[in-house]
């Protein structure tokens, strides 16, 4: 047996977690996909699946190479159908990544509706709030927030944000709204401690500084942090689109706006070349017009805009 029909036979049976059910659906003997994972695992090094009498399940290096094995049949479908002039159809599995929040709140709604136009077009979708290696990875498209090294990838600028320092009206009931960062020292503070968060709040009073904290509270996500804020229990900082409902519907307020640091860029990001699939192009073109048709990607507008 190839080792491209052993994939097909490999996630087959990942999809259905049985060898049996795995043969019925594509017309196999048992013998014939025990063969075709026992080949893989030949060919891997590793153990793929744990089997059990009531079971089977992947192993941490099975589910990985899963993964690849998908990317790899989805890539040999798509150069399949432009071989065959179907190119313009965007088809086969496309991976995007972002942060965690940013992808939930902005990423995920585009996504979806992409999806539903492109019927061919089947989703993986990658949260994450640390810097995912593309290649590596297999991704298609990445959405990233703040300043890009240099690489071998296309980036698309579709907006900015601020990192914003709020709290909520009930809040500034009992207290006075800090005017100088200085004034910070004697509010409590709400910490983020998020692999993306920065570990001290910066500002610009005429040249860039930071402002050492004696926080009250650490929280290790952005919605938690947030969530206190909004209870009225003391000050956090965020980025602008974290927040901008908030603001908007007035449960938290902006303090220190004219100290912030200058807008923080984001980019839609994916590989340059002329071969880019149809796929990623399609849906780089439509998350770019979304994105930028989004006023709270917009850092130099007021997030109390209607």
């Amino acid at each position: 047996m190839d080792r491209l029909q052993s994939m097909r036979v490999l996630v087959k049976v990942a999809d259905t977690g049985s060898f049996a059910q795995a043969a019925r659906v594509l017309n196999m003997s048992p013998p014939a996909v025990t063969r075709a994972i026992a080949c893989l695992e030949v060919l891997t090094g590793a153990r793929l699946f744990l089997r059990s009498t009531r079971s089977v399940k992947l192993t941490a290096p099975g589910s990985r190479y899963v993964e690849d094995c998908r990317r790899i049949l989805a890539d040999i479908d798509e150069a399949e159908a432009s071989a065959g002039g179907s190119h313009a159809t965007p088809s086969g599995l496309l991976t995007v990544t972002a942060p965690v929040l940013f992808g939930q709140i902005y990423v995920m709604p585009v996504m979806t509706s992409f999806l539903t136009l492109h019927p061919a077009v089947n989703g993986r979708a990658l949260l994450l709030d640390r810097v995912v290696n593309l290649l590596e990875e297999g991704i298609d498209v990445a959405l990233r927030i703040g300043q890009l090294p240099d690489s071998g990838y296309h980036a698309i600028k579709v907006g900015s944000v601020r990192r914003v320092v709020c709290g909520a009206p009930s809040y500034f009931k009992d207290h006075p709204v800090p005017q100088v960062p200085a004034d910070l020292a004697g509010h409590t503070i709400i910490a983020n401690t998020g692999s993306s968060a920065p570990q001290d709040w910066r500002f610009v009073d005429g040249e860039k500084s930071h402002v050492t904290l004696r926080p009250r509270l650490f929280c290790n996500t952005v919605d938690a942090s947030i969530s206190a804020a909004l209870s009225g229990w003391g000050l956090t900082s965020a980025l602008s689109y974290q927040v901008a409902s908030a603001v908007r519907d007035g449960t938290l307020d902006i303090v220190l706006a004219g100290y912030e640091e200058p807008p923080i860029p984001i980019h839609v990001m994916h590989a340059e070349g002329r071969h880019i699939s149809a796929k990623t192009r399609a849906f780089v073109d439509f998350l770019v017009a979304q994105l930028r048709d989004n006023r709270n990607l917009q850092a130099a507008a007021s997030l109390m805009e209607s």
